[in-house]
């Protein structure tokens, strides 16, 4: 297809292809779509990996890397970062693949394509349009709006930024013909279907503070009764789980194409792997225990065994000490200077305590969500699929958005309900600590807890901090780790205070303060977060787009 088709507004397409040649190995649109084959195939590229990518765990406050920050953390990101330009240009390239496509759906009916496929055809581009457009406004504001193809360099030189406002009607239009078109499941390959496109608007009017049509498109998927929650929370992010009832929208990674997730940071030191990619403090602290309560407020709550008494969704997501992991005991604690080799039946050499090896995990912490032995087996390689909406992310929108509308009814509390009582394993009657206040303002802390709890590690606590105007808080707090390793035996081992010295205080809005330990020397800071509240709650319009069309403005701040 002619790349300017696809994507005119950086650079690099408009200097480095001639536009009027269309490449002799590639379809071009003026031959293609013309069958079912070159449509399924056109159609099939709207779900590239790349497209579907959810925002970086690095760019919150739940994740650390040592001693390093990044564009987001540290305040720098500006309109040459990468993160702002890649999602830029694979949105964009996107729309412009679901605009081709539905340029020329009337040209397939010409030939004889079907009209139920035809119809499937005409909702997966306007699905795909609608999410991409959503990601763009949600990210960058106003933005190009671009409803069709754009054939001329000239006529892309002519567009300005739309408001988003205007550019979010067109999207809730898309989403809602899409709803009308996709069916309610497909057999085969993974696609979009009704309820996905529910979903999606649900989250795109969240994260724009539509609330209501946010809970009735969450309400209409759940009605459609069709999703339920994975019996075991545990599994759900294990490789070998490839469908489960609670999957609206996967894009799945294979092998054998190559389309792998390269894991090798996420691994333990001692099974090969760097130790480097951790869990923050700031998430360990923010499972609750299992009455309920933070942690400051429960005396469930151990410093010296902060495991125990907890949510079980944190031993599913963060690796418990003592406990094997990838073949051996983990155990960050300076004196477990050997652990136990399951591979071997013998005690071997501990590299991830700090003791032993100075590269170890720097607070102790490691994912386990997501990380299962294939990840060794495939030499640090790994097929997980990417979920990218799930049922539970549909209950919890459904129940946040009838809080924000103070329409609190059972409705709400079962739907919170149900994703808790699956996390701690348990059917109807139960117990488990149940939700039953119907306060707005407790209600606004419990889902938003909930939120933290149930999808860390899975791409959506980034637009949570930023659409609920918490990034320039947690943003701005240092991240602290562990002390050095004479230090951590002075000040923590030989008083008796390993893990954490204290129990950290918990505010409002769920966020851990550890200064006070730090102000005792009982934990060291690793390094400073940076985030610039006057501009940073919107991405950088691309440097590129900025210089080469003068209609296209920056920005504030950038």
């Amino acid at each position: 297809m002619k790349k300017i088709l696809l994507f005119v507004f950086t650079l690099s397409l408009v200097s480095c292809y001639k536009l009027d040649l269309d490449p002799l190995s590639e379809g071009s649109s003026g031959n293609w779509y013309t069958n079912e084959d070159e449509l399924t195939m056109a159609v099939r590229s709207l779900y590239n990996t790349e497209f579907w990518i959810l925002d970086d765990d690095a760019f919150t406050d739940d994740w650390t890397n040592r001693t390093e920050v990044n564009g987001i953390t540290g305040g720098t990101i500006d309109g040459l970062s990468s993160a702002a330009a890649s999602l830029w240009s694979n949105s964009y390239t996107a729309i412009g693949r679901a605009n081709e496509i539905l340029r020329n759906l009337p040209k397939a009916t010409e030939n004889g394509v079907s009209e139920n496929l035809i119809r499937r055809f005409e909702g997966e581009a306007k699905f795909a349009r609608a999410v991409q457009n959503s990601r763009l406004i949600t990210h960058y504001g106003d933005i190009v709006y671009v409803p069709s193809t754009i054939s001329t360099v000239e006529e892309a030189f002519e567009m300005g930024r739309t408001d988003k406002n205007e550019v979010l009607q067109h999207v809730y239009s898309d989403f809602d013909d899409a709803i009308e078109l996709l069916d309610i499941e497909y057999a085969g390959e993974q696609r979009a279907t009704k309820g996905a496109a529910y979903a999606f608007k649900a989250r795109t009017a969240l994260y724009l503070g539509d609330f209501d049509i946010a809970a009735e498109a969450a309400q209409k998927c759940i009605e459609l009764g069709v999703y339920g929650l994975h019996n075991n929370f545990a599994q759900l992010f294990v490789t070998s789980t490839k469908s489960s009832d609670e999957f609206i929208f996967v894009r799945p990674r294979s092998m054998e194409y190559n389309a792998r997730f390269v894991t090798r940071a996420y691994v333990p030191r001692i099974s090969g792997g760097f130790g480097q990619y951790t869990p923050s403090w700031e998430l360990f602290c923010a499972f609750l225990c299992s009455d309920g309560k933070a942690i400051d407020k429960s005396s469930l709550f151990d410093p010296q065994e902060p495991f125990k008494n907890r949510d079980p969704r944190l031993n599913a997501t963060i690796v418990e000490f003592g406990t094997r992991f990838l073949g051996y005991d983990y155990d960050p604690d300076p004196r477990a200077t050997t652990v136990y080799n399951y591979n071997t039946g013998r005690q071997v050499a501990n590299k991830d305590t700090r003791s032993v090896d100075q590269y170890a995990s720097y607070n102790g912490l490691l994912w386990k969500k997501w990380v299962d032995d294939s990840w060794i087996q495939n030499s640090f390689r790994s097929e997980k699929s990417e979920i990218i909406m799930r049922y539970a992310d549909v209950l919890l929108m459904y129940a946040e958005a009838k809080i924000e509308i103070g329409e609190v009814d059972q409705t709400v509390i079962d739907a919170i309900n149900e994703v808790r009582a699956r996390a701690y394993g348990v059917g109807a009657g139960q117990p488990y600590p149940s939700v039953t206040t119907t306060d707005i303002d407790e209600l606004r802390r419990i889902v938003r807890t909930e939120r933290r709890m149930e999808f860390a590690f899975e791409g959506l606590r980034y637009m949570d901090i930023i659409r609920w105007r918490l990034a320039e808080k947690v943003l701005n707090k240092p991240i602290y780790g562990m002390l050095d390793p004479l230090e951590l035996e002075e000040e923590i081992i030989q008083k008796g205070l390993w893990f954490f010295p204290q129990v950290p205080a918990i505010d409002e809005d769920g966020v851990a303060d550890f200064s006070n330990m730090y102000e005792m020397g009982q934990v060291k800071l690793l390094v400073e977060r940076r985030f610039d509240e006057r501009r940073q709650y919107l991405f950088p319009i691309p440097s590129n787009e900025v210089l080469i069309n003068e209609k296209i403005k920056p920005n504030p701040g950038y």
